[in-house]
């Protein structure tokens, strides 16, 4: 009578091994996931460039540089655009899957709306063309340029570095510049430049980044009524933010379909941050009725503004960032051509969209993992703080971008941490009004006094950022230039002694 029992239990075993095999199977197969749809956008990239290429002959050395743009560009979404919803994660503003949505989609809008103009300095601004001996030289230029860096930002990201896909692309055109021609091919006095800008954008980030949060500290956060003083301020931040944003896109992005005029554009940010202010105050309003007077309120508040931020930092990355895939891509079929890529060279629009595609993709596929460094490993970031160094980061890129400077956008967002974290440490350190309010709140006994006193002191000796990560970070920056350009150099001898 005892067997059915005996059975039933060996059943339940044979099925939970069954279930064991299953889970596991499951977990593989999800490791395989990510690398299985990178693959299928390699090959359908690859059929997309076959497809639009029109050249006569060629077609076979532009659909390998297509599959190698789309690895590189798959790449910058992994390292590069965790940069521009990090701090919105880490200041749980917003979850993981919200913050790779807006990502992916404003990322791919400002690739294909305002991507073009930057794209020609990286085609064309770094190697003088004139001085290459045949088109084929620079095919070959442009392909070691682009596997070199999407190694080495793969390496990377790898190593949950946050390096600048700027300096990667940059290096490896140098790198195969000069182990094709020598010094004279490469345009030292644009490199000049460009290095210039790299230094001067994580400065500029940072302090734009401190100056956004001295205002709300000073105008906001530190108020006896802090509500009342977000419903006058927040409104009028908001609405230059959108009328910049507005501006931008007028002038510059809607270049190459219709002319505007820098008046006209400056007219119509004008409008629409007017229009946003006007939006915003009711708004505002509404979300703070009933609200406690206490910085709890305030991230509150500035939650929805960190989403538009991040969005606006987004299509800002990606209309200066794609050019660091597309660029030699489009001078490779430019070259396949017959003719040298110039500062009035237009990149094919189905260029522009493998771009596009790819960093939204990569970013879907890898981002998560970088995005927890930039956003909590750092410094502790709130929404207050997120928001400046999200808004911060935007206007530097989108400046930058306008005057078709490739700067870091890595550089500038994590200087924009930084910057916020640094600032918080010395007004911690020196602000009397912090103090002050505090006093004003716990009371005037001689108790609290001397715990108010203490507790000051001690957060003053406090540090607020990691300085083991900004070495490790600043020594990453360091090392990415040469080492891009001493891969690419190495691929370019072997690309050459293969086809050349």
């Amino acid at each position: 009578m005892a067997r059915p029992r005996l059975e039933k239990l060996t059943l339940d075993k044979d099925l939970d091994k069954v279930s064991l095999a299953e889970e596991a199977s499951q977990f593989v197969m999800r490791g395989l996931a990510a690398p299985g749809f990178g693959l299928l956008f390699l090959i359908l990239s690859m059929a997309f460039a076959a497809s639009y290429f029109t050249g006569a002959s060629g077609t076979a050395i532009v659909v390998a540089g297509a599959a190698v743009a789309a690895y590189m560009a798959m790449n910058i979404g992994a390292n590069d655009v965790t940069n521009n919803v990090g701090a919105a994660v880490g200041a749980k503003a917003m979850t993981m899957a919200t913050a790779l949505g807006i990502a992916a989609v404003f990322e791919i809008a400002g690739a294909v709306i305002a991507g073009r103009k930057v794209t020609l300095t990286i085609e064309a601004g770094i190697i003088d063309g004139a001085r290459l001996l045949s088109p084929e030289i620079l095919v070959w230029v442009m392909m070691a340029a682009l596997l070199s860096a999407a190694v080495w930002i793969n390496i990377a990201t790898y190593a949950r570095a946050p390096v600048s896909t700027t300096h990667s692309i940059v290096g490896g055109i140098i790198g195969a510049g000069l182990a094709a021609e020598g010094f004279a091919s490469v345009k030292w006095w644009t490199i000049a430049g460009i290095t210039a800008s790299w230094s001067v954008s994580p400065l500029l980030g940072g302090t734009i980044a401190a100056l956004f949060l001295a205002f709300l500290k000073e105008f906001i956060i530190y108020r006896d009524d802090k509500i009342e003083a977000a419903r006058l301020w927040m409104p009028i931040v908001l609405g230059v933010t959108a009328g910049a944003f507005t501006a931008y896109v007028a002038t510059f992005g809607l270049a190459h379909l219709q002319v505007i005029s820098l008046r006209t554009g400056l007219l119509i940010g004008a409008f629409a941050g007017i229009a946003c202010y006007g939006l915003c105050k009711p708004w505002i309003h509404r979300q703070s009725e009933g609200l406690e007077n206490r910085n709890q309120s305030l991230r509150k508040l500035f939650r929805l503004p960190l989403i538009f931020s991040a969005a606006l930092l987004s299509f800002a990355h990606g209309a200066n960032d794609v050019s660091n895939a597309i660029g030699p891509l489009s001078a490779i079929v430019s070259a396949v051509n017959g003719t040298m890529s110039t500062a009035r060279s237009l990149a094919p629009f189905w260029v522009l969209l493998i771009g596009a595609f790819g960093i939204a993709l990569g970013l879907l596929l890898y981002g998560p993992i970088l995005i927890r460094v930039v956003g909590e490993e750092i410094t502790r970031l709130n929404p207050m703080r997120a928001f400046c160094v999200a808004l911060a980061t935007a206007v530097t890129v989108l400046l930058a971008s306008a005057l078709g400077l490739p700067i870091s956008s890595t550089h500038t967002a994590v200087g924009a941490v930084f910057g916020v974290g640094f600032f918080r440490e010395w007004y911690t350190r020196h602000s009397r009004r912090r103090l002050q309010h505090v006093r004003r709140k716990s009371g005037k006994s001689d108790f609290m006094e001397e715990a108010i006193e203490t507790n000051f002191a001690e957060v003053r000796r406090r540090r607020l950022v990691r300085r083991s990560y900004f070495l490790t970070i600043v020594a990453a920056w360091v090392i990415t230039l040469p080492a891009s350009a001493l891969l690419s150099a190495l691929f370019y001898r072997l690309l050459a002694g293969l086809f050349l």
